[in-house]
């Protein structure tokens, strides 16, 4: 267990640092010129673009800016974003709360939904049932966010006019966004608890729990629901990391602020600096999300523990 903590802890900084280099690579590729879009009217002043240039650094080899900028980040300091005015550091602070609130709030609804579901379509296998419940968790599953977010947006707060058409960070404006990213997820996970329990249904110690007269329920809640708690651990880190990346699409859909809007903003904008917080960001939680959730499974599940 030790040998298998160190090599996982070990490999965060690595994979930090090959995110940072390579999103560092990438937001320089795009098209443009990111002291024009500060200057805005003024870009056409060779002067104030040459002499912006020199200030921001941008004169300098990428290998320099880059270190640079790591040494800053590895400080805490993402430097400052004059599109927004504001440093960096602000900017993602300010918009990680609603990030956290969305994607929480979706993986709720995914988890008792999906929970849900998979357990119903499972106890009817191999019934009509399990096909019309399992082929609508498909559908969810393989509909994109952005056009479910649509969907969604077009019938309920267009049509129905049960909620604003922009919510920002309001309650209710939470709903229809944690609908989106949640019955997105919740197919995944509806297929993972239907296996998980089917293959719990036909273990030894469930078959000799029904033969011994317990009641169905009892067998369910006892034996089966408690044995497929220890594998869907993993596909929650798994799913928990992809609804922070799908909020980048969902809350630009409903103009909710958070780092997925920030980031598709900054990107337009050229803003170099916040780009590269946000991305790295992102890909930090996405880690410590399924590091946690490989070193929780053996403390719930022994039999899973790791040898040396």
């Amino acid at each position: 267990m030790r040998t298998y903590l160190f090599r996982r802890l070990a490999a965060v900084p690595v994979l930090i640092f090959a995110v940072s280099a390579l999103v560092f690579l990438f937001i320089r590729m795009i098209p443009g010129d990111p002291v024009k879009a500060i200057l805005g009217t003024n870009a056409g002043d060779p002067t104030l673009v040459d002499r912006l240039h020199r200030q921001l650094g941008l004169d300098k080899p990428l290998q320099e800016q880059y270190g640079k900028w790591l040494g800053g980040a590895l400080h805490g300091d993402f430097g400052y974003s004059y599109i927004q005015q504001r440093s960096v550091g602000q900017l993602v602070m300010t918009n990680l709360n609603w990030t956290v609130q969305l994607v929480c709030a979706s993986l709720v609804v995914s988890l008792i939904l999906g929970t849900a579901v998979g357990t119903f379509a499972a106890l009817k296998r191999n019934s009509g049932t399990d096909t019309l419940v399992m082929t609508t968790a498909l559908v969810f599953l393989s509909i994109p966010s952005f056009w479910l977010g649509l969907l969604l947006l077009v019938a309920f707060a267009v049509q129905l006019q049960w909620f604003s058409v922009v919510g920002g960070g309001s309650l209710s404006g939470l709903v229809l966004p944690a609908a989106t990213l949640g019955l997105g997820s919740m197919g995944f996970i509806a297929r993972f608890v239907r296996s998980s329990i089917i293959e719990t249904l036909e273990q030894p110690h469930v078959l000799y729990a029904q033969a011994r007269g317990i009641p169905a329920g009892a067998v369910i809640r006892r034996h089966v629901m408690r044995n497929s708690i220890a594998p869907l651990l993993t596909v929650i880190g798994l799913e928990a990391g992809n609804l922070v990346t799908g909020a980048v699409v969902v809350e630009t859909i409903y103009s909710r602020p958070g780092l997925g809007r920030l980031l598709v903003y900054s990107s337009v904008n050229k803003d170099y600096l916040t780009v590269q917080a946000v991305v790295l960001l992102i890909a930090l939680i996405y880690v410590l999300i399924n590091l946690v959730t490989d070193l929780v499974r053996p403390v719930l599940d022994p039999r899973l523990a790791y040898v040396k």
